[in-house]
């Protein structure tokens, strides 16, 4: 069976708090409120959380990692399932930044659901792949790669389109019956909320915002995301810092 532990391990935590990022407005909570489809019971929306302190923010905000946990370099993405640039990075440009730098060992990439309250289905979205991952780490990211190559045929249904993504669940060879009752609940709501409340503590606004930290440290932002030459510049920048400029 696969491992459903493939998020974020205590390294990326401490990476998140040496960031700075997280702020007490983070701590604060979002009066946001859960909202569930009449026909499915399914939870479309952020629910209404509070956080004691940074700390249990983070520890909440779980994200998913793929690659090598011990990697230098850390990508992490703040995603919108619904939102067109995040599909086209997901599409177009995150193919050449895994072949690039997460096959080979560099980087580990980790995905932060950030769903904008402006796309409708985004919330419920960003559940289905976590409904995903709860039938195994393997799954998740098929899933996700599926979210986005058919985002233009469930985002711009009328009502949450739990057929489309039942759909995507079958043909990854998911147990469709599992993966429906997830999504037809509020499970994973709490995380997906945290992710959102981290996001905002991290001064994401829009999707996707890309960072690359090496170790623990401050985090870049990659501007310009639609250009793997950038993450290679900004990498080569990391590590040759690390070494002090020497071959």
């Amino acid at each position: 069976m696969a491992d459903k532990g493939s998020q974020q391990s205590g390294d990326m935590k401490v990476f998140y708090w040496l960031m700075g990022a997280v702020v007490l407005i983070a701590v604060a909570g979002v009066a946001w409120s859960v909202t569930r489809n009449v026909a499915t019971n399914a939870a479309t929306e952020p629910l209404e959380m509070e956080f004691a302190d940074a700390q249990e923010l983070v520890r909440a905000a779980v994200g998913v990692e793929r690659g090598d946990p011990n990697a230098p370099i850390t990508i992490m993405e703040f995603g919108d399932y619904q939102c067109p640039a995040c599909g086209a990075f997901a599409t177009r440009v995150k193919p050449q930044v895994d072949l690039a730098f997460v096959q080979s060992g560099i980087a580990k990439f980790v995905f932060q659901d950030f769903p904008l309250r402006q796309h409708p289905h985004a919330f419920l979205a960003a559940r289905a792949a976590r409904c995903a991952l709860d039938q195994g780490s393997d799954y998740y990211w098929p899933y996700h790669d599926q979210l986005f190559q058919h985002q233009t045929s469930w985002s711009s249904s009328a009502t949450p389109p739990i057929s489309n993504f039942e759909g995507y669940a079958e043909a990854i060879g998911l147990d469709v019956e599992e993966f429906s009752a997830c999504l037809n609940s509020d499970k994973f709501a709490d995380v997906v909320t945290a992710n959102m409340h981290l996001g905002l503590a991290m001064n994401v606004s829009g999707t996707p915002t890309i960072f690359v930290s090496k170790g623990g440290g401050i985090a870049t932002r990659v501007n310009e995301w639609g250009d793997v030459r950038e993450f290679e510049r900004i990498i080569n920048q990391m590590l040759e810092a690390d070494s002090g400029g020497q071959d």
